[in-house]
């Protein structure tokens, strides 16, 4: 979902991996290391289900290492594949696919009846993540750019992570290095694009800065949670103080179609960002209970998810090369993930409203359903293979490539 393929331009990264088609692996071949994403998110979604006491397809009697696993399936497994499957486009190498394949592949090794304490489990996720860290070093050398190196930071704090669950330590104490992870990809992505509001010789290095300080901070909570965490919130809000001062979204908020839908899923991606950070400076030490879940469901659905549905008909003919059309369907899906996630936060965990929580929860587990059936349904109904004007609109709303 980034810049770093090729020179810099002011759009998104999708349409112009599409102007490679021979480079790199068979589509098919992404296309299986796709599915390994998608079953990555079933299988959690799943476990989300069991984890809120709600009926399963799958439930914790038939699988009880299920829900130990939901968050390594969705960031490493769901989004993480997602990421360096495209990264790996992007890099147009072979030895690029094993990132996705060992994340994708590791992830799912979670579900037999080892368990994700298993070694082969963590062995292939530690091994995943430092490929993925290995491809910026081409892309580095190719183009020697913020964005890249904020990127590059994220997938630091993704081996981190790995390495940590590798050595035994508990998922918990593991979420600030995937927020990191997840947070700094995406801040790397929209600098391309902010670079159309940017004015000054200040806006990238705060930037670089505030990544590197999310970062660095990540042990720190680890090792010292009471100083560490509001000193996470603060990089995490000075963060989405930034997104939301530089990125496009507030001039193309204005426009219709594409633009506004993708600005809309941003906005409201750094307002959630704003509510994590809010937790860190006010919970005192390592947030638990209600208070982690509020943590926990701010970034990696408020604001990742958020990020996934704006940035899906970019991701689709970047890795698969099929256009993935704009359809007004998908406001539907992306309202319905922000009211019941304020549902499950504002009443669920602030007052203790276990039923608002378990609502919401579910209405969380169908908005990513319902958005990912509309997916596949406009995918399968397109009719150009190399996208189309309107996905290309995510490059500042005109269109253009």
């Amino acid at each position: 979902m980034s810049p770093a393929s090729g020179p810099r331009s002011a759009g998104v990264q999708g349409p112009s991996v599409a102007r490679f088609p021979r480079a790199g692996t068979a589509v098919w071949h992404r296309a299986v290391l796709l599915v390994l994403g998608g079953a990555s998110l079933v299988a959690g979604l799943d476990a989300a289900l069991v984890l809120l006491g709600l009926p399963a397809p799958v439930g914790g009697n038939a699988a009880p290492t299920l829900p130990a696993a939901h968050g390594t399936l969705m960031v490493l497994g769901f989004v993480g594949t997602l990421i360096a499957l495209e990264r790996a486009v992007a890099l147009r190498r072979a030895w690029g696919y094993a990132a996705p394949a060992l994340l994708g592949g590791g992830a799912l090794v979670q579900l037999g009846p080892w368990g994700p304490a298993a070694w082969p489990a963590r062995l292939s996720l530690l091994a995943g993540t430092v490929a993925f860290a290995l491809v910026y070093v081409p892309l580095w050398r190719r183009q020697r750019d913020p964005a890249v190196l904020v990127q590059a930071l994220g997938a630091v704090a993704a081996a981190g992570a790995a390495g940590l669950l590798a050595a035994g330590v508990a998922v918990p104490a593991v979420v600030p290095w995937f927020a990191a992870f997840l947070l700094a990809t995406i801040a790397g992505e929209r600098l391309e694009l902010a670079r159309l509001r940017i004015r000054g010789p200040w806006a990238e290095p705060l930037l670089v800065a505030a990544n590197a300080a999310l970062v660095a901070l990540c042990p720190a909570t680890l090792l010292w949670p009471a100083a560490g965490y509001p000193l996470f919130g603060l990089a995490v809000l000075a963060l989405a103080a930034w997104l939301v001062r530089y990125d496009v979204a507030r001039a193309t908020i204005r426009a219709t179609g594409l633009p506004r839908y993708v600005a809309a899923c941003l906005l409201a991606g750094y307002a959630w960002l704003a509510v994590a950070a809010g937790v860190c400076l006010l919970v005192p030490g390592a947030p638990s209970g209600a208070a982690y879940d509020a943590f926990l469901h701010a970034v990696f659905l408020g604001f990742v998810m958020s990020m996934v549905m704006a940035h899906a008909p970019v991701i689709l003919p970047a890795v698969l090369r099929r256009p993935l059309p704009y359809q007004p369907a998908m406001w539907v899906p992306a309202a319905l993930l922000h009211a019941t996630l304020l549902l499950r936060l504002a009443l669920g965990d602030a007052r203790g409203d276990t039923a608002a929580w378990q609502w919401g929860g579910a209405g969380n587990v169908l908005a990513v359903l319902a958005f990912v059936a509309l997916a596949a349904y406009s995918a399968a109904r397109a009719r150009h293979p190399h996208g189309s004007s309107a996905s290309r609109a995510l490059a500042g709303g005109t269109g253009a490539p």
